[in-house]
């Protein structure tokens, strides 16, 4: 595959959100809206009760922010616009009405690790670890945070953070809390999500829509605070040490 694209596709009622870019999924801002709105399409489609979030290819799952996109922020305003797409998507999963499931085929990098923990139920592959890769460019996670604090913890969250050059394992993902299973093989995992999205559409709708409110009970202000974190990252993005490093990488 050469084209990147972002699509909704209903099958059994169960909405499948599949997003790929050849640059090892890593998201545009444009993307990034366009995950946004599918994922309001599908929660206000009454032919959709449960939503699965995707990515193309057998590799990574998502490589975080699009660099090419990053180095060429010239300017605060820009930075916190861009850093603002991934606030979008999480906070747009989290709004929406339908229980959201996530699955992960390959590595998790950034804010490949932040949609990741913004879906209800995590299911990865064996092969996909995780890395907060942030403070070795010169930024930080910070609009993902509470996403990911929300699943494995602060203490967790923090070896991530800091231990940024590296990946963790799958198990070790698991374990934290951010996977709820891993499968051996990518055949294996998506019969699993197919076969657990379909049983949760047999469950009364109402029933999901509300312990999706509860499950996420408490995180109302989040609309404003990843805004502001969109904006700590919008700035850092601009310093000389992190055009440095992002250069390195493009």
């Amino acid at each position: 595959m050469s084209t990147s694209y972002v699509h909704l596709n209903v099958e059994n009622k169960v909405g499948y959100i599949e997003f790929y870019n050849p640059s090892h999924n890593a998201l545009p801002a444009a993307m990034l809206a366009r995950l946004t709105e599918l994922i309001g399409t599908a929660g206000a489609d009454p032919s959709v009760t449960v939503i699965v979030l995707k990515s193309g290819g057998d590799r990574t799952f998502c490589a975080g922010a699009s660099f090419d996109e990053l180095i060429a922020v010239s300017n605060p305003q820009q930075g916190a616009e861009f850093f603002e797409g991934f606030a979008n998507v999480i906070n747009a999963i989290r709004q929406c009405s339908k229980i959201v499931i996530g699955r992960v085929q390959g590595k998790a990098v950034g804010g490949g690790v932040g949609l990741a923990a913004a879906t209800d139920y995590c299911m990865a592959t064996s092969h996909s670890d995780i890395k907060l890769s942030e403070l070795s460019i010169g930024i930080g996670p910070f609009v993902i945070e509470p996403a990911v604090s929300r699943k494995i913890g602060l203490s967790a969250m923090t070896k991530l953070s800091l231990e940024a050059s590296t990946f963790f394992s799958a198990q070790w993902a698991q374990e934290k809390g951010l996977y709820m299973k891993v499968c051996s093989s990518l055949e294996v995992l998506d019969v699993e999500v197919k076969r657990f999205a379909e049983q949760l559409c047999e469950y009364n709708p109402e029933a999901l829509k509300k312990l999706k409110e509860t499950l996420w009970k408490g995180t109302e202000h989040w609309s404003q605070l990843l805004n502001e974190r969109a904006s700590i990252s919008g700035r850092l993005v601009l310093s000389d040490f992190t055009k440095t490093q992002l250069k390195k990488h493009i």
